[in-house]
């Protein structure tokens, strides 16, 4: 196997160019995006756990095909077709996605998703206990590389049922199967709420309309690749676009984030945020009531001067300990929050009568904004429509 490796090296090299570098930074985005989804949704936001798992399973798939496409699998044979039986999950995660993004997920009912997943992972391990020249063999095979095999003789069959050999087939059915099976669900949601799916301006469905297409149209380019192309030569212009997807969903989570409108320490170490708090557990819920008390009942953030300081001074806590409990309790920081109450205050004054006579610079100042366009950016944001158009819907 060396000498075979050593001339392959030497006829073909690494294969490092823009595409390569294009789905490299594809897999780093992923990896770091399904990382800090799953931490912060675990247990908390069941849709984005499945997300970031959806991600974290493409990222794997795509590092997979990176490895190939460079040859750097030669260095790491033990690494090859590592990321195959994923094939047979990242739907059903995308599926699990949009249904508990519906509201229609029952924890009891997810575990047999993961079947075709568990049933390939442990049909490769007659793969994965192959030696390295099997899979030498099989890497310059996928590859089409003219270089001479190596001649073994494994003790056991690598596919003992030659279900491999329609892996992609497999692939493409598993793939069919779910998108119908979303696109359905989508499409009985939308017909219940009285929303057309392929013109509805409701944020949830819209969202979810826009995955399936992507997801659709990557398994359109991965049924062409096959078809085009042999073994797994044209692999790339799928990872290429599964890069796309990731890079697109990076931006849209940027910016999304609240961190641009927050005084902030740069390079703040989220982790290490409440390590040392002195904040009793018993006491958490306390605060928590009285932030509740002070939004609610006394309607705080009306003020336009209403800050994370002012708002601690008000229940007589610490500015620390009561960031902690809205982050912790609310699962949002002190301005995201603030936010949401005053446009929710914003929507009841726009759908009563007192709304239809003042000026949307009225509406802003009553609900704490001290401009029209801050208004309408944390309206738009929140809604996804604009305070005119929600008056007139």
């Amino acid at each position: 196997m060396r000498i075979s490796y050593i001339c392959y090296m030497q006829e073909v090299g690494l294969n490092l160019n823009v595409i390569a570098l294009i789905i490299l930074l594809g897999c780093f985005l992923g990896f770091f995006i399904s990382l800090f989804l799953i931490v912060k949704s675990w247990k908390k936001n069941l849709p984005n756990t499945f997300m970031g798992f959806f991600i974290l399973s493409i990222s794997f798939v795509m590092l997979e095909g990176w490895l190939n496409y460079t040859g750097f699998i030669f260095h790491h044979l033990w690494l090859s077709n590592f990321a195959e039986p994923l094939n047979f999950i990242i739907a059903g995660l995308l599926y699990l996605f949009v249904v508990s993004q519906l509201g229609e997920s029952k924890k009891a009912n997810h575990w047999y998703h993961f079947l075709p997943f568990i049933f390939w992972l442990g049909y490769c391990m007659f793969y994965f206990l192959q030696p390295e020249a099997v899979k030498y063999n099989d890497s310059i095979e996928v590859m089409q590389l003219d270089l001479p095999s190596i001649k073994q003789n494994p003790t056991f069959s690598s596919d003992p049922w030659g279900l491999r050999n329609y892996v992609n087939l497999l692939t493409g059915i598993y793939f069919s199967i779910y998108i119908l099976l979303g696109s359905r669900k989508l499409y009985i949601k939308a017909k219940s709420m009285g929303e057309n799916i392929l013109k509805t301006s409701h944020k949830t469905l819209r969202s979810m309309r826009n995955i399936s297409f992507h997801i659709i149209v990557a398994t359109i380019i991965f049924m062409l690749v096959k078809l085009i192309f042999k073994n797994d030569v044209g692999d790339y212009l799928i990872f290429l676009y599964l890069s796309y997807m990731i890079l697109i969903t990076t931006v849209q989570i940027m910016n999304q984030s609240t961190y641009f409108n927050e005084v902030s320490n740069f390079l703040e170490i989220p982790s290490l945020k409440y390590k040392k708090s002195s904040l009793a557990h018993e006491d958490k819920p306390i605060i928590l009531e009285a932030i509740i008390h002070q939004m609610e009942e006394e309607k705080y953030f009306s003020s336009s001067r209403a800050s994370l300081t002012d708002l601690a001074k008000l229940i007589h806590r610490s500015p620390h300990h009561v960031s902690q409990v809205i982050n912790e309790k609310m699962n949002r920081s002190f301005f995201e929050m603030l936010a949401s109450y005053r446009i929710e205050e914003a929507k009841e004054i726009l759908k009563s009568d007192l709304g239809k006579n003042l000026t949307i610079e009225e509406i802003a100042e009553r609900v704490g904004y001290n401009s029209k366009s801050a208004f309408n950016t944390s309206f738009k944001k929140i809604t996804n429509t604009t305070p005119s158009l929600f008056r007139d819907s």
